[in-house]
């Protein structure tokens, strides 16, 4: 039985869109935060809330990336224990 299993891989142009947006991202944000006209405290508690959700986004991103390659291992597994039962299969019918 054959598999078509397609290798998805991004490009450099994706990695670097998604460097460059993050980049941006983070400088307009700190950028926005010390220029504020506010306390010292409140921007103080708008970075650490800024930093938090950058750390959240990172872990919910890690957390399904990891999900979703565990879940290809299963499926390749079960995939492998199919190809057995088959060939074993094919080996008893082609005995008889």
């Amino acid at each position: 039985m054959m598999h078509n299993q397609e290798q998805l891989s991004n490009t450099p142009a994706f990695y670097f869109l998604a460097w460059a947006s993050f980049i941006i991202a983070t400088v307009s944000m700190i950028t926005g935060i010390i220029f504020l006209p506010a306390a010292a405290w409140i921007k103080g508690y708008l970075g650490i809330g800024f930093l938090f959700t950058i750390t959240t986004c990172l872990t919910l991103a890690k957390t399904i990336r990891d999900k979703h390659a565990a879940e290809k291992l299963m499926n390749r597994l079960k995939d492998a224990k199919t190809e057995k039962l088959l060939h074993e299969y094919e080996k008893i019918s082609f005995a008889e």
